[in-house]
């Protein structure tokens, strides 16, 4: 007998992708939300401001998420192809957030270029934790512009790498490390201790998927007018000096790919960083943030291509192997 579950991750994943472009993210009730409130919650009971409460924390989650999904997938093994396909289907869905990255750029870009910073200030909580008070418009444009590029890994490469590696639970687990790590991955106060395993958790599981974003980045360059060897250059020579080991591989190709400069003073709620220099170009414009959606756009395509090609071998492998 062969492994049954390629065929329908691959289609799982083709429906996925293909409502998370026709659907965006639900404005409520979305898993993720739900899942971030029960995370809250759990921390009004578990928080110390110790690394070790912090794991217990992440894995206590993370765990009811492996759980969850092994159970899902079970369940749908043993209704048949359909309920596997609906069910890697839904999951992707719930984990892109792709689409909902290109239209929020798109909506900072058309308010920048009507002159209207209170809107776009408004607007960028959506995008990215950073404090829009301090931002003029070329703080605006770089904040979303950043974003877009770091998320292109975040939201949408790495949930499909996962989908395609792993399944419906490693892909439930990546979402959830990923929004804790929004949640109490951060260097304040508060989470310096408490968030550690959170970080790091999810540096671990966007390494891959940061790198592979880079290399996309590279190969899509062209669309936008953009250079695949600048790209690659900027991400060997400024990656490096970012303090994310994962969004500096990203942004510095997305900065080399467009021809600008990003990084520089960032300000947070808790801290002021003081960013490297990524890409060796002017400060971006609107038409760059514009550019960079379409270049997210491309990239989030060419991912999901390289997702069902890596499911659709995955099953040829197995096909090829009888179990022992």
């Amino acid at each position: 007998m062969f492994a049954p579950t390629s065929g329908p991750r691959v289609v799982g994943i083709a429906a996925g992708c293909v409502a998370d472009s026709l659907f965006a993210d639900p404005r409520r009730g979305h898993p993720v939300a739900l899942f971030g409130s029960a995370a809250a919650a759990l921390e009004g009971r578990s928080y110390a401001d110790t690394r070790a409460a912090g794991v217990v924390h992440t894995a206590t989650l993370l765990g009811a998420l492996a759980l969850l999904g092994t159970a899902a997938h079970r369940t749908a093994l043993h209704r048949g192809a359909a309920a596997g396909t609906v069910t890697t289907a839904a999951t992707v869905f719930v984990a892109l957030g792709g689409t909902s990255l290109a239209r929020a750029g798109d909506q900072m870009a058309r308010h920048l270029d009507r002159g209207d910073t209170d809107s776009a200030r408004r607007l960028l909580p959506s995008l990215c934790g950073r404090d829009p008070s301090v931002l003029d418009e070329a703080g605006l444009i770089r904040a979303a512009l950043e974003s877009v590029a770091e998320n292109t890994s975040d939201a949408h490469v790495a949930p499909l790498l996962w989908t395609a590696l792993g399944g419906v639970p490693a892909v439930l687990v990546y979402r959830g490390a990923n929004t804790l790590d929004a949640m109490i991955g951060h260097r304040s106060p508060r989470y310096l201790r408490f968030g550690w395993a959170a970080a790091r958790f999810d540096d671990l599981l966007n390494h891959l998927a940061a790198r592979a974003t880079a290399v996309l980045v590279a190969a899509c360059a062209p669309v936008v007018g953009g250079s695949p060897v600048a790209a690659l250059r900027a991400w060997k020579r400024d990656a490096g000096r970012h303090p994310s080991p994962n969004a500096g591989v990203v942004e510095a190709a997305f900065a080399g790919a467009l021809g600008v400069r990003l990084g520089g003073p960032t300000q947070y709620g808790h801290e002021l960083e003081i960013r490297p220099t990524l890409g060796d170009g002017p400060p971006p414009q609107v038409a760059d943030l514009r550019r960079a959606v379409r270049l997210s756009r491309t990239v989030q395509l060419a991912a999901a291509g390289v997702a069902i090609v890596l499911s659709a071998v995955g099953r040829t492998g197995r096909r090829a192997s009888p179990r022992s």
